[in-house]
């Protein structure tokens, strides 16, 4: 059991290792992760009194 665990714990590692790996070196290869940059406006109607 010791054994299964120490391995789930080196994937789960190796996992953030890689993570961390693919949001620095990502936008090089292509992969854009920033937000729309594109403006929303939407009319809103207020019923105070």
């Amino acid at each position: 059991m010791g054994r299964i665990l120490k391995w789930v714990f080196y994937l789960l590692v190796l996992g953030a290792i890689a993570l961390v790996a693919y949001a620095y070196v990502g936008p090089f290869f292509g992969a854009d992760f920033s937000a729309p940059a594109s403006e929303i406006r939407e009319p809103v109607t207020l019923n105070a009194k």
